[in-house]
């Protein structure tokens, strides 16, 4: 209770206080909806949990029974525990490789949160390089590079000759000013591979993004995100979204994407397949041949292996249980009067014409706390033309080298103490939130050039506003 009504006061002075106490929520009130009910639960109030701790990103939704309890344990144990190279008494654990880029999920999601791009000469762990050639692939999707595949493995077992290569980043900078004449600068990253043979393929780097809330991302009806869809700027106001549409492996058809930095897979299930088999070489019933291409199916195809598939149903249905039963973090600080005018001002730029703030689930198959939830991931999860500055020049499916997937903003504002850094963007150049918005260019180019025509305190605001979510 507000401190002017916390105690009963005769007459006069209570109207005095009453008076003090409505003037000073007025005053609050920046936002013309101000605060919104219930809208600290990001994740909706079945899927929220309020941690503002260094784990904060790694609950369960609440109201798990006691086996679904069970198989998000063991699902974090496959998560977090790394695997070994076959043939070993580990049996669970083996068939890691022949090339991989980590050894287990959480040594690029750390804490289930957000990697960072290594330093120069480090090998890249959390930050991987995803590779293709001209043309596409039987279903249209991104077509493997001779001899590499789709992804560039930095690391490899015993008995592989040599590992794929490695990337290696340098930055320089990229002062700007504002028009109040508050200097700025961009990290602007060069990225250079190894080995030599990797020249004229098509690359894009990507961090391993925060894993919270998927499985109310899988919950989205396919409707209400086309519905957000405006590819020919009908509206007229500069943003175009569209969605990609990808091949399902485990449906055999072409379904929406809605996870990875372009939309790239369909379903919590195929993402946590395909980074089985891309990132850490495990075979399963979904991709159950080896991440091998070219000449490396002759050279190490007949290596042992972890079985056939290496990791089995029961146990892949347990981490991909995991890793949809990720509660998302409550807000912080929703009343804050600096909070709230941020909140307006990220509005009334044009911010939430791509960072949508809110929206409802629909029915999720395994777990009732993601249904029917009203969430605020602050995405429509389309693609965004976002500029010659941050293009890859790689398409993938219908994305092009420009477009990218409106990322959730949910769980931003506890990155730093997560994961102990705030790069941002698909590759981590962004040195934190404002440096983030700066790189905005296409569709976004007005919305950033509004946000650079304000004043320091109205910038400042927005950035506490993001740091509350």
């Amino acid at each position: 209770m507000h401190p002017s009504v916390k105690h009963i006061l005769p007459g006069a002075a209570v109207m005095a206080a009453l008076l003090v106490f409505f003037m000073s929520c007025n005053k609050h009130s920046y936002n013309k909806e101000g605060y919104e009910p219930n809208e600290e639960y990001s994740g909706g109030q079945e899927a929220t949990v309020f941690d503002e701790s260094v784990n904060a990103f790694g609950n369960a939704v609440p109201g798990l029974s006691l086996e679904e309890n069970s198989d998000f344990v063991v699902g974090n144990s496959f998560n977090r525990n790394p695997w070994v190279t076959a043939p070993s008494s580990t049996v669970a654990r083996d068939g890691l490789g022949p090339f991989f880029n980590a050894v287990s999920c959480a040594s690029c999601h750390g804490k289930d949160g957000r990697g960072a791009p290594p330093e120069f000469g480090e090998p890249a762990v959390s930050l991987l390089m995803k590779l293709s050639v001209n043309g596409t692939d039987a279903h249209g999707g991104p077509k493997p590079a001779d001899n590499f595949g789709t992804q560039l493995n930095p690391f490899s077992i015993q008995g592989v000759g040599e590992s794929e290569g490695n990337v290696n980043i340098s930055y320089y900078e990229m002062p700007g000013t504002y028009p109040d004449g508050t200097p700025y600068s961009l990290r602007v990253p060069v990225y250079s591979l190894q080995n030599p043979a990797l020249s004229g393929v098509m690359t894009s780097p990507r961090v391993a993004p925060y894993m919270g809330g998927t499985g109310l991302i899988d919950a989205l009806p396919a409707a209400l995100i086309e519905s957000f869809a405006d590819p020919s700027d009908a509206n007229g106001d500069g943003i175009s979204g569209r969605p990609n549409y990808v091949w399902d492996e485990s449906t055999q058809s072409m379904r929406l994407g809605r996870f990875g930095w372009k939309a790239g897979a369909p379903s919590v299930k195929i993402q946590v397949a395909a980074a089985f088999r891309n990132d850490i070489g495990i075979t399963s019933s979904i991709f159950p041949t080896e991440n091998l291409y070219g000449t490396q199916l002759t050279q190490y195809g007949a290596l042992p292996n972890g079985g056939s598939p290496e990791i089995g149903d029961d146990v892949f249905a347990t981490v991909a249980f995991y890793t949809a039963a990720l509660a998302v973090p409550g807000r912080r600080n929703v009343r804050d009067a600096e909070v709230l005018k941020g909140k307006q001002l990220f509005n009334d730029i044009g911010c939430a014409k791509c960072h949508i703030g809110r929206m409802q689930t629909g029915t999720h198959p395994l777990l009732s706390q993601l249904s029917n939830q009203v969430i605020r991931p602050y995405s429509d999860f389309l693609l965004h033309d976002m500029g010659e500055g941050l293009s890859d020049n790689r398409p993938e499916y219908s994305a092009t080298g420009r477009e990218w997937r409106t990322p959730p903003l949910w769980g931003i504002g506890l990155l730093q103490t997560v994961n102990n850094h705030t790069y941002l963007l698909h590759d981590g150049r962004a040195r934190g939130y404002e440096e983030a918005i700066l790189w905005h260019g296409g569709e976004a180019e007005k919305i950033k050039n509004a946000f650079m025509d304000l004043s320091k305190d109205k910038r400042s605001a927005i950035i506490t506003f993001l740091r509350s979510l």
